[in-house]
């Protein structure tokens, strides 16, 4: 089933000029979106900034998690398993859980917490950017959606167990 839905987007691409840009621009971009996000609710003051620190710490976690799994279970990329086109060049590391998904989505849920506006429009991006890395040929569905599991578990525990803060920015 993995296999089906990864060849049926992947066959998409490279046929749609306009969605390979897209699809490379969430890829590669995206996190720079994020980053000025952060950028911008850290120079905030109060529970935005509260917010910020709290995404910065889970995404720190997930990058640090992601490693762990990526050294513990290898997954061939698609690319490397199958004959597809690649949008964008891409590492030859384990293709399980996709990077992106997992820090995007620990970084979106803690922000969703401070900030449910800017928190869904942040899920959004990070489920469009899981999209893209199918699209471009460097994930199998089940890498994007273990990773935005897995990112969306680390979003949760930093901000319910790991750094409790209130809005007032005191430890509870």
């Amino acid at each position: 089933m993995d296999l089906k839905i990864f060849k049926a987007i992947s066959r998409l691409s490279g046929r749609m000029a306009f969605m390979d840009f897209l699809m490379i621009l969430l890829s590669n971009r995206a996190r720079y979106l994020f980053l000025f996000v952060l950028a911008c609710m850290w120079m905030a003051k109060g529970p935005s900034r509260t917010s910020a620190k709290k995404a910065a710490a889970a995404s720190l976690m997930a990058i640090f998690v992601n490693k762990i799994i990526k050294v513990c279970y290898f997954r061939p990329r698609p690319f490397i398993t199958n004959k597809v086109g690649l949008l964008i060049p891409a590492k030859r590391d384990s293709s399980f859980p996709s990077k992106h998904t997992v820090v995007s989505f620990a970084a979106s849920i803690v922000i969703f917490y401070g900030n449910r506006f800017i928190g869904r429009i942040l899920l959004w991006v990070s489920a469009c950017t899981g999209f893209a890395r199918i699209w471009a040929g460097h994930h199998y569905p089940s890498d994007v959606i273990g990773g935005a599991l897995i990112g969306g578990t680390i979003g949760w525990f930093t901000e319910k167990c790991l750094m409790p803060i209130s809005k007032s920015g005191k430890q509870n």
